[in-house]
């Protein structure tokens, strides 16, 4: 997927944090917690030829990840945003925005955040669509859906039912200890053949496998990050004992991160998400190493 073609410089004027607070429409529950409100940063850069903006995906706690939104406000604050701008006093290239930010060790997600709202504005100057930098093929994509934990699995079936009915082709359902086996069986046998796979957000250890083991009855396309985010080893042994592929999610902060897991055979899917590797072209660059 090569970009075809760099985004012109843009000088950036001002950059403003917010914020926000998005009521769920519904709790959702995973292997470290509920949520009732997703907690965003949205950032907005100002260029002369207009506004770009982006979004840190940091959450309330440093639960799914270490960074957190009070951290991430902090880091964007004092460090990351003065030195954009510093950079940008005469004009800056999105793709020169991870290479300026480089020297402040972590902070992917503010980092992300911070390159997007540079990229969109450059490409808003340019009236040119995201897709078509990215190099983006189609324009309709069938989508999945991810159903937190619920309250049994009969809850959980309800659940699932109501999203295919919503048109969702692919189901990801949320797992821990405890509730795996039961929940993924009441799914499938409700369902039948539909497209399924499961995330443990890194509930288990090795010590689980015989446990894990047991999902391979179920057909699932996946299972995605059972373990912690540095065990790529104990992911590689793992997915050994394993007809079920293994998914890495949290694993995956980088590009090097990614060779070094397909390079140890850790998983055969990786599930790339932009504010978790420090931005865009960066999950890029992982798209094409896959």
């Amino acid at each position: 997927m090569p970009i075809a073609r760099p985004a012109a410089p843009v000088r950036l004027d001002a950059i403003e944090l917010r914020v926000l607070h998005l009521p769920l429409v519904s709790p959702f529950a995973t292997s470290f917690g509920t949520e009732t409100v997703r907690e965003v940063i949205v950032v907005r850069v100002r260029t002369a030829d207009g506004d770009g903006w982006g979004e840190i995906v940091t959450q309330q706690s440093p639960l799914y990840s270490s960074e957190y939104t009070q951290g991430a406000w902090d880091v964007a604050q004092r460090f990351l945003a003065p030195a954009l701008l510093d950079a940008a006093a005469h004009a800056l290239a999105p793709e020169e925005v991870a290479g300026v930010l480089e020297p402040f060790v972590g902070h992917r997600m503010v980092k992300a955040g911070l390159e997007l709202a540079v990229l969109d504005a450059a490409l808003r100057a340019e009236s040119r669509a995201l897709g078509e930098y990215l190099g983006a093929v189609v324009d309709r994509i069938p989508s999945g859906v991810s159903v937190g934990i619920q309250r049994d699995p009969s809850a959980l079936v309800d659940a699932v039912g109501g999203y295919l009915d919503e048109g969702y082709v692919r189901i990801k359902i949320k797992i821990k200890p405890g509730r795996d086996i039961a929940d993924t069986a009441a799914v499938r046998d409700a369902f039948g053949a539909i497209a399924l796979q499961v995330d443990a957000n890194s509930a288990y250890t090795l010590a689980d496998a015989d446990t894990l083991a047991e999902l391979d009855r179920f057909g699932l396309l996946l299972i995605e990050q059972p373990l912690q985010e540095d065990d790529i080893v104990d992911h590689a042994r793992l997915a050994a004992r394993l007809r079920t592929p293994v998914c890495l999610d949290e694993s995956i902060v980088s590009a090097k991160a990614a060779r070094d897991a397909l390079a140890l055979r850790a998983a055969a899917i990786i599930n790339i998400k932009g504010g978790r590797v420090g931005g865009y072209l960066e999950a890029v660059r992982i798209h094409d190493l896959c």
